[in-house]
């Protein structure tokens, strides 16, 4: 019997998920919504097949289809004018099926740290960890076995697992340390801003030869507050700073002369930054300060 075409509420119940998995596998979301695009169209092609599930089949297609995108990005990150981060996006909830998905991490801490892995490691570590996939599902997808995929979750489980925070933040502490970070910034508080920073914090930021940006990651507290007091005396025009979620965590929006100018996130490790993260790139702001707009 020939399978029934998806309809618009198929698409729409199996969409959140399956974007949040082919975003969270590229880092961006154009890319992301052509994979989910990509999948329903194949859906259609397959239309005399007899498949049981829509949902395994486009999470399976959809996981294939990120895997191939991403060894291709493989090689344009590498020529990458700068550090590569992951596009944000912001996560205001606004339905039941976007509840569901900030439940999932998806900060940009954790995508920095998945771009370490490869692209089999990187699909498995998500549908089982992120998603609860059964390992059945897993080897379906990646074509082995169950103890090869059992395997590989288990080596992206301890990479993921050393990259990320010893200690949990407090309730409220993260967006509590972004409000202190950019009053200090705005004020040229040293202090403030050494007593916030972890000694072996790192700032990261995406400019992708578009804006001006640190060529390189920048390691130590000293040197990024050198670097950050020393923009501001720099930097002309009025700054103005707006609260948001990026990635369900509290992130900064920084308007310049009413323009978005950066988007800055943090990783925090207990009541420290050990991380900043800052994206300038335009490209990635694009679809950002046009959804921000309708928060404003």
């Amino acid at each position: 019997m020939p399978t029934p075409p998806l309809t618009v509420e198929d698409l729409q119940r199996h969409r959140p998920r399956l974007l949040g998995l082919a975003y969270r596998m590229l880092g961006e979301l154009a890319p992301a919504e052509d994979v989910v695009q990509d999948a329903y169209l194949r859906w259609h092609q397959e239309g005399s097949r007899d498949i049981q599930s829509a949902e395994a089949w486009l999470v399976t297609v959809v996981s294939r289809l990120a895997i191939d995108r991403l060894r291709r990005a493989a090689t344009e990150r590498a020529a990458y004018d700068g550090p590569w981060l992951p596009e944000p996006v912001l996560t205001e909830v606004t339905t039941p099926e976007q509840t569901a998905e900030r439940a999932s991490d998806l900060s940009v801490a954790l995508l920095v740290l998945l771009e370490s892995l490869k692209p089999e490691e990187r699909v498995a570590f998500l549908l089982r960890e992120v998603f609860g996939e059964e390992y059945e599902t897993l080897a379906r997808v990646l074509g082995r076995n169950e103890p090869a995929v059992r395997q590989l979750v288990h080596r992206a489980r301890e990479r993921v697992r050393e990259g990320r925070p010893r200690f949990p933040a407090p309730p409220g502490m993260k967006e509590q340390l972004l409000q202190r970070f950019l009053s200090a910034l705005g004020t040229g508080d040293q202090a403030a801003l050494v007593s916030m920073l972890a000694p072996g914090v790192t700032f990261t930021s995406d400019g992708g030869g578009k804006a001006y940006a640190a060529r390189k990651r920048i390691d130590g507290a000293d040197r990024i507050i050198r670097m950050l007091l020393g923009l501001r005396q720099k930097l002309s025009g009025t700054m103005e700073h707006r609260i948001v979620s990026l990635n369900g965590q509290p992130a900064a929006l920084t308007f310049r002369d009413g323009l978005l100018f950066h988007a800055t996130m943090l990783d925090v490790d207990g009541e420290h930054i050990r991380a900043i993260y800052r994206v300038l790139n335009p490209d990635k702001l694009q679809r950002l300060e046009r959804d921000a707009i309708h928060l404003a």
